[in-house]
């Protein structure tokens, strides 16, 4: 995290010549971003407790049964609704979304993930349950994702189950078991960390640009005219389909 905000922080200042900059969001609001170190810190399960007012599971139940249905009564409590399935690590997210990512507007982190929103994540050396993971966040939006590499072929492919167990209660942004990735791992990964910069929406933020198509260097959407009928590809070339005999033509 000193490393991120030292290259982001040094990186504004070299090209706008400051700290600050603005940035006016697609509907109609206006940030004013200050960029200057140090960024505040947000350690996901306390900042949560502080804004439900509920004291959470241990970080290593918080996989259980219980803590879903837990996470329902304080979903319930707080007037929120959660896309289903109603999975601990979308539920989790929910929260995190709601309450910790919305005082984002500033450059801060967020870091003491569960496992059970990590699945590729090294477990936490000190405390059972989380991993060792940080998420950048500016103007509520995430900037950069880092983590130490989980190494451990058995604990992976846990992870691995648990993720197939979230897909099948109906999680389409769940993992399946990658059998070659473990096999990978059992050959040996050495000591990785992973660490991820969205550059595009870094561009978006310092050229106060809202829609990213506007700072992609080679743009692959383009809009819809509604209404106009495309010409097939024989009509293109001049070729009237012609039916085999005994074949019916459509």
């Amino acid at each position: 995290m000193d490393l991120t905000e030292e290259l982001v922080s040094g990186l504004v200042k070299h090209v706008t010549g400051g700290y600050k900059t603005k940035f006016h969001t697609q509907h109609g609001e206006v940030y004013e971003v200050n960029w200057e170190k140090p960024w505040k810190r947000f350690e996901m399960i306390p900042e949560l407790e502080k804004a439900t007012g509920e004291k959470f599971p241990p970080a290593d139940q918080l996989h259980t049964a219980e803590t879903n249905e837990f996470l329902q009564k304080v979903l319930k409590k707080m007037n929120l609704e959660c896309s289903p399935p109603l999975t601990n690590a979308r539920m989790i997210d929910k929260l995190v979304g709601e309450y910790i990512e919305e005082q984002c507007v500033n450059p801060s982190f967020i870091f003491g993930h569960p496992q059970v929103m990590s699945p590729l994540a090294k477990y936490h050396r000190d405390i059972p349950g989380l991993c060792e993971r940080f998420e950048a966040f500016v103007c509520k939006k995430e900037i950069v994702n880092a983590y130490t590499e989980l190494n451990d072929p058995f604990d992976q492919r846990l992870r691995f189950e648990e993720q197939a167990r979230q897909k099948d209660q109906g999680d389409d942004e769940a993992q399946l078991i990658d059998e070659n990735f473990c096999m990978s791992l059992e050959y040996g990964l050495p000591p990785t960390g992973g660490w991820g910069m969205g550059i595009d929406r870094m561009v978006m933020f310092l050229t106060d640009n809202y829609s990213i198509r506007e700072v992609l260097a080679f743009p692959f959407m383009k809009e819809e005219k509604q209404g106009e009928k495309k010409a097939s590809a024989a009509e293109v070339v001049g070729v009237k389909p012609v039916p085999e005999e005994g074949i019916a033509h459509k």
